[in-house]
């Protein structure tokens, strides 16, 4: 796939020659007023309807699509403030999925588990509406998160098919029937999360031949990104680079970039969306940090292959933090470009030299 389809998120006033683009994974925090909103919604007594659970939600998706607007980001989300839970968002609008209760998956902590009783079915649109209404609340570019089939396969009770293999390639079909209906209310720009492969990186291949389903047919100028959460890299590198995706979005800031190596043997040939910051630590970065986290990437790729973005979701933290990452990220890509632009940076791409013994 091309990756020459990143020229059109560049803003048109673009200060500097080079372009780093700057966007978020997804989510984001929502305001406390949203999770009262919920709360009333959920409890009858209140008289808090449908229509007013949706008033609130819109509100919310406006404000941090705002918000993203005003750190400056170049690509926006909506923070995902209409979803719950990664797979049970989609769970609830794929024909097939049941639910039957939490189950615990770790400590004290539970999880609405479903499971897949029937052949899974494409019904009605899972975020076109999103989409749409984010698109009209900002004039940049918008991304659109969705969670991919490996994991939707992978956290779900499988009792309708042979394996999850053949589950995840079932659903695999439902995303790109989403994907195309995305395509035609505007949307350019497609996240696949798929935070299972980090815990099973052995099924890279399921993963793999699950994404060639997922871009059948789907336009070169729409932008393909893969999420992979934190994991051990070097099992699921260099194959990944046989994906049919344009951007793999790593989750490096989190690990201090102890794995950085792990991509410069052999060449990363992909666009690599780069965690910039670390959504587990509850405080800003600062700019001059993220510069140096920025050239971290540009020893892996040249400027026109980097992306950055946080590591991973950062609707867990703060949100005056998760405000202040992504404003220093900004203008920390600004100064590296800057710099690029001056001829100031000089960074030995590539596998380290071995040293003489």
């Amino acid at each position: 796939m091309s990756n020459e389809n990143k020229d059109q998120f560049r803003p048109e006033n673009h200060a500097n020659d080079n372009f780093l683009l700057t966007t978020v994974v997804g989510s984001y925090p929502k305001p406390k007023w949203l999770n009262r909103a919920k709360e009333l919604y959920e409890d009858p007594d209140h008289g808090f309807d449908e229509d007013d659970y949706q008033e609130a939600k819109d509100d919310a998706a406006r404000l941090i699509t705002q918000e993203h607007e005003r750190a400056g980001l170049d690509v926006v989300v909506d923070g995902e403030m209409r979803r719950n839970e990664m797979v049970e968002f989609f769970a609830h609008r794929i024909e097939g999925y049941e639910f039957n209760g939490p189950v615990k998956v770790w400590g004290h902590n539970y999880f609405d588990k479903p499971s897949v009783v029937t052949e899974v079915e494409y019904d009605e649109s899972w975020l076109v509406d999103e989409y749409e209404f984010t698109a009209d609340a900002t004039d940049r570019p918008v991304k659109v998160p969705i969670t991919g089939p490996y994991t939707l396969a992978s956290w779900a009770f499988n009792e309708a098919y042979e394996d999850d293999a053949e589950l995840a390639y079932a659903l695999a079909d439902l995303v790109n029937e989403e994907i195309e209906k995305l395509v035609e209310a505007g949307a350019r720009y497609i996240q696949i999360d798929e935070p299972a492969l980090a815990t099973t990186p052995d099924d890279h291949a399921i993963v793999g031949e699950a994404l060639e389903h997922i871009v059948d047919d789907i336009p070169e100028e729409v932008r393909i990104g893969l999420h992979v959460c934190y994991g051990d890299y070097s099992r699921i590198y260099p194959e990944i680079l046989e994906f049919p995706v344009d951007e793999f979005d790593l989750e490096l800031a989190n690990g201090d970039y102890d794995q950085l190596d792990v991509f410069k043997d052999p060449e990363f040939t992909a666009d690599l969306a780069l965690g910039v910051t670390d959504v587990h630590v509850a405080e800003a970065e600062s700019v001059a940090q993220i510069e140096e986290n920025i050239k971290k990437g540009l020893e892996v790729v040249p400027p026109e292959q980097l992306v950055l973005s946080p590591d991973c979701g950062v609707k867990l933290l703060p949100r005056e933090v998760a405000y202040g990452k992504m404003a220093n990220m900004v203008e920390a890509a600004r100064n590296v470009e800057a710099d690029l632009d001056e001829g100031n940076i000089d960074i030995e791409r590539g596998a380290p030299t071995p040293a003489d013994d």
